[in-house]
């Protein structure tokens, strides 16, 4: 099967098309696909009615199923998390901030999928910031100053019974969020590495998820954690995405960061969300 691969434009990410995801796939149009994946990061197909069943075989296509630790499943599945907010949501936007998907665990997925199932009329992008072209532009004294560092990373601040979505959260959140003690739990991760399939090199830092820095004082730490994520998150590393109805999106969560945006207020905002667990058969290209 030949696809169509058209670029963004933008920092990153392009539009695939001349597939029917709702079929099987053969090997040959997975590896052209996850080589694409890897040249753009992000892989937007347009008018892709997926079910259900469709997008967790797709998902396993490209690894198995990631961990989601702290949000329930949809009713009858146990891989597709919804991403949901009511017209009438009071609760402060999920995931308005940039990040990468679950940095605190030792194997953290290497993608994410989202099929929309329910798109507002306006707003609701989805922004995604290209973690590989920030490291190439990164000025030298910014580059010499995160060189070798290694980052603590924890769920703490998000899910942790006193975080921002634990006890305290609004009582109307339509999003199944699950908090929990595992969320005080640290890991690990240079602040700069390789994606181990493409060998490129990017930024590594997700300013929700990171707490300090092995061996500084956090009143060093913080300051440089900072002045990363300004520059990690300029407008020219970033794509916006536009959602329509029946759009599958796959990201590359070693080499992007994301945020969700607002604007839709008074609208209903679906997406069914699997993950792309760490995949230890994969090697360098």
């Amino acid at each position: 099967m030949t696809i169509e691969v058209t670029p963004t434009g933008q920092a990153c990410g392009a539009l695939v098309r001349g597939l029917d995801l709702t079929q099987p796939l053969d090997a040959d149009t997975v590896a052209a696909i996850r080589s694409a994946w890897l040249d753009h990061h992000v892989l937007v197909f347009p008018d892709q009615p997926v079910s259900d069943d469709d997008l967790e075989r797709y998902t396993l296509h490209f690894g198995p199923f990631g961990d989601d630790p702290f949000f329930d499943p949809i009713d009858g599945r146990e891989k597709i998390a919804a991403i949901h907010r009511l017209p009438d949501e009071q609760a402060p936007l999920f995931a308005d901030n940039w990040h990468a998907d679950w940095t605190f665990q030792e194997f953290p997925p290497d993608g994410t999928c989202l099929a929309a199932r329910i798109i507002p009329p306006t707003g609701g992008n989805t922004l995604f910031a290209n973690q590989v072209a920030a490291l190439a532009a990164m000025p030298t004294e910014l580059r010499h100053k995160i060189d070798g560092l290694t980052a603590i990373h924890s769920a703490r601040t998000a899910y942790a019974p006193d975080g921002v979505y634990g006890d305290d959260d609004p009582d109307d959140r339509s999003m199944r969020i699950v908090p929990s003690e595992e969320a005080y739990k640290t890991q690990i991760h240079p602040l700069i590495r390789p994606n181990r399939e493409s060998g490129a090199e990017a930024v590594y830092s997700t300013l929700g998820y990171i707490i300090g820095i092995e061996g500084m004082e956090s009143d060093e730490a913080i300051p440089l954690l900072i002045e990363l994520n300004q520059w990690q998150t300029r407008d020219e590393f970033v794509y916006t995405h536009v959602w329509e109805p029946d759009m599958l999106v796959m990201w590359d969560n070693r080499c992007v960061l994301h945020k969700a945006t607002g604007g839709f207020e008074g609208h209903e905002r679906l997406l069914h969300r699997t993950t792309i667990g760490y995949n230890h058969d994969v090697t360098a290209a």
